[in-house]
């Protein structure tokens, strides 16, 4: 068996198995502790200058939410894998596709890294071909954040116009979703169109410097300031809460999501770090690669249980950042904090 193949049916395996065990239900009704949020976040949005960072909670099944900022878009990066999951297995449950549906891809369908698929492709790249059901591409996309499985899916139902409508058809007005990764990291760095022979991080980086600084700077103020790819953070919550009630997708459809993110390998610095210990997530990261000194984008959006049974949906977006990674995770992971400690 292929290795990347055997990599899928693991990475599948394990989603399914999790988090059931630890599901557990709060009694009562939880509440926020609103006064605080809004007292002490400065602190964190002062901590992120000249970055801007978005945080918000949302209670599940109850009528309490906060959020710093309700207007301002943040560039998603990789966050939109979440609702591009969800429009996919949409269309499983309407029968237009199968999980077991095999989709084949050539060279032509590679995208910037980081890919595993991309790693594991030949090179050089041409004239090979992989054969993949759904279901491996969904997990790879949520769980691994790659960006090739996430573009052959999202073209196979229909482009990036499709899951946007998709996301209208259900009411959630603010999160845009307009371009394939191979359209937008090459955007971002203000690159030639994407070819097979970058497919290798090393490859994709030096291909990048060829670009005059000026240039790259350039487009990544551009990136930062264009609507397009884009969410605010209470849509990023509404995805979230509407994914949890059942109501963007079918029960079966609901629990393989849910469990796919909570399987997911990204973010351990995060607002995971921000967490009690024996909390459960289901997440989805979106980073940006640092350049110039500049990352344009550092994010995370998870459904979080936490171990006295209270359910949350919490976002967290920074844009603009030119703090180090683990400055930036640890400011994520502090929103965290403040979050849990306002929950009543």
């Amino acid at each position: 068996m292929h290795a990347t193949r055997r990599l899928f049916i693991t990475a599948v395996s394990a989603a399914l198995a999790s988090c059931g065990a630890r599901d557990k239900i709060a009694k009562g009704l939880p509440s926020l502790d609103i006064d605080r949020l809004t007292s002490e976040f400065p602190r964190l949005s002062e901590r992120a200058r000249p970055g801007v960072f978005g945080l918000g909670v949302e209670l599940v099944r109850a009528p309490h939410s906060w959020v710093s900022d309700a207007s301002t878009r943040f560039p998603m990066q990789s966050v939109f894998k979440a609702p591009l999951a969800a429009a996919a297995l949409a269309e499983v449950d309407t029968g237009r596709l199968k999980l077991s549906e095999p989709i084949t891809l050539t060279d032509l369908d590679l995208s910037p890294p980081y890919s595993e698929i991309d790693e594991q492709w030949p090179t050089p790249p041409d004239h090979h071909s992989l054969t993949l059901p759904a279901i491996d591409l969904i997990a790879l996309a949520v769980q691994r954040s790659d960006n090739t499985a996430a573009d052959v899916i999202m073209k196979r139902i229909g482009g990036p116009g499709a899951v946007t409508a998709w996301l209208r058809g259900k009411s959630i007005q603010d999160i845009s979703i307009d371009r394939y990764e191979r359209e937008l990291q090459q955007d971002v760095a203000g690159m030639e169109p994407f070819r097979p022979a970058w497919k290798d991080e090393a490859a994709w980086v030096a291909a990048r410097a060829t670009v005059p600084a000026q240039q790259r700077e350039a487009a990544m103020a551009a990136y930062m300031a264009d609507p397009r790819d884009t969410t605010t953070v209470p849509a990023a919550l509404d995805f979230l809460h509407q994914l949890y009630l059942g109501a963007l997708l079918s029960p079966a459809s609901t629990r393989l999501l849910i469990r796919l993110m909570t399987a997911s390998s990204t973010g351990a610095a995060r607002l995971r770090a921000g967490l009690p210990p024996g909390s459960v997530l289901a997440q989805k990261t979106g980073s940006a690669r640092t350049d110039l000194g500049l990352t344009p984008a550092t994010n995370e959006i998870a459904l979080v249980t936490l171990p006295n049974g209270r359910r949350l949906a919490i976002a967290a977006f920074l844009a603009g950042s030119t703090a180090t990674a683990p400055d930036r995770d640890k400011l994520i992971a502090d929103g965290a904090r403040l979050i849990v400690s306002c929950v009543k």
